[in-house]
């Protein structure tokens, strides 16, 4: 299983960015996939997640609102919408994949199995 990000760069503070991650190889064995972020001298941080059968998604009650998490019918590809951002945003986004669906701690990084590269995220002031 692969996983790879895209969408990241450079925006202004107030922009609205998209990332997208797809998902090759044995696809069948993602149920569910979540979204973190990692700021430089920082603990990787979770953003969201989303389910495969339920489409049931978690978020980062601090993100919540400005954050959206979804995905395409098959769940090769998972997006996160990020609105009004700022440079407190500015981290590297990873996308991670669980076998699990009912993930029963989704913001931990222990909990999923396959993880991407990451994309880079830069907001200015």
């Amino acid at each position: 299983v692969q996983l790879v990000e895209s969408g990241g760069g450079f925006v202004q503070v107030g922009d609205s960015l998209r990332l997208s991650c797809a998902t090759s190889g044995l696809t069948f064995k993602i149920n569910s996939k979540g979204w973190f972020r990692q700021a430089p001298g920082k603990e990787r941080e979770f953003v969201a997640a989303i389910t495969k059968t339920t489409r049931r998604t978690y978020y980062n009650e601090a993100l919540k609102g400005r954050f959206t998490v979804s995905r395409d019918n098959d769940m090769n590809t998972v997006y996160l919408k990020m609105d009004n951002l700022t440079p407190e945003d500015t981290a590297v986004y990873y996308c991670a994949g669980a076998a699990s669906e009912g993930l029963l701690f989704p913001a931990k990084t222990g909990s999923y199995t396959y993880w991407g590269q990451g994309t880079q995220v830069n907001v200015s002031s």
